[in-house]
């Protein structure tokens, strides 16, 4: 494990830095957005950076001419921006023809907390999951940012990555991420099931469910699309309880896949929803300040799951 883990946008772009230094086809373009480790990528490979201002619409159209150039193209930009405003350019210029550029949206959830509801990126889940060919990416630490970097430099297909910002331990010893989740933490009473950064809420969690004689599970699904399926099948038709927590939306993100995957397979096993809900926040605060206004701080998710199971 990483005893001094580095910030999850830094770890992203230094490797990515060091696939684009021996491989001259990889670019990157930005749409005015910035970050600490890009600094060196725009002075070492200033022919393979690209600022097309603020201008995410035409920012992914001509991320599709180059890559149907022979381009490995990664495009950056803030959640809402790089997945909403653009959505209609994603669905057109990359899911439609299957075109291998990256997406990086900077700050799912409540990241950019203090910009109030016109930059929190609850919806993004939602959004990007209903197109054919996507893959959605949603790391949970700083070493698997790295690894999403090689992953997306080697799949052949559109990919949009979720990157957070701040430091977080790795919590991988293996760096394989092919299969799509992890076993955190293994226990007999209850499946929590989560994605991003609030997974380290959740391990809080479950040390407080402990004292309360509840033992969890914790899967960490760091690719909501392709889910894996099969496998996921076979663990969670074991559980007795199911709970999923999430920064997004209560509305079509992580909790809407898990509850779809049971119904659509008969597994009647109780689940329990926690996320964003179904509306916008007008609170100007930390983002720590925001989760727990809306429950999704270590005390406000063990109550809400303590007061379900009981």
């Amino acid at each position: 494990m990483s005893k001094e883990p580095i910030d999850m946008r830094d770890a992203f772009f230094d490797k990515l830095y060091d696939i684009a230094k021996n491989d001259r086809d990889v670019i990157f373009l930005t749409a005015d957005m910035g970050a600490f480790s890009l600094v060196r990528f725009k002075k070492d490979l200033e022919k393979q950076y690209i600022n097309v201002g603020v201008a995410e619409q035409n920012m992914v159209s001509v991320a599709a001419g180059l890559a149907l150039s022979g381009k490995k193209v990664y495009i950056y930009s803030i959640v809402p921006f790089v997945t909403q405003r653009c959505y209609e350019q994603i669905k057109i210029d990359l899911s439609l023809m299957n075109i291998p550029v990256t997406i990086i949206g900077s700050g799912p959830g409540f990241s950019y907390n203090s910009d109030g509801p016109t930059h929190h990126a609850s919806q993004d889940i939602a959004n990007i999951r209903t197109l054919p060919n996507m893959t959605i990416l949603s790391p949970s630490d700083s070493e698997m940012a790295k690894g999403f970097a090689s992953l997306s430099y080697k799949h052949n297909g559109p990919t949009y990555i979720r990157l957070d910002k701040g430091k977080y331990p790795s919590l991988y010893k293996k760096k394989d991420y092919s299969q799509g989740f992890g076993f955190i933490k293994k226990g007999q009473n209850l499946t929590i099931i989560t994605t991003g950064i609030i997974i380290h809420k959740v391990l809080h969690v479950c040390e407080e469910l402990k004292k309360n004689s509840i033992e969890a599970n914790i899967i960490d699904i760091y690719r909501l699309k392709p889910l894996n399926k099969k496998v996921l099948l076979k663990i969670l038709k074991d559980s007795k309880n199911i709970v999923t927590v999430e920064e997004s939306s209560i509305v079509g993100g992580l909790g809407s896949i898990i509850s779809e995957l049971l119904a659509d397979n008969d597994l009647q096993i109780p689940l329990k929803r926690i996320g964003s809900p179904d509306e916008y926040c007008y609170l100007y605060s930390n983002r720590d300040c925001i989760h727990t206004k809306y429950g999704l701080d270590a005390t406000g998710i063990t109550e809400n799951i303590l007061g379900w199971i009981k």
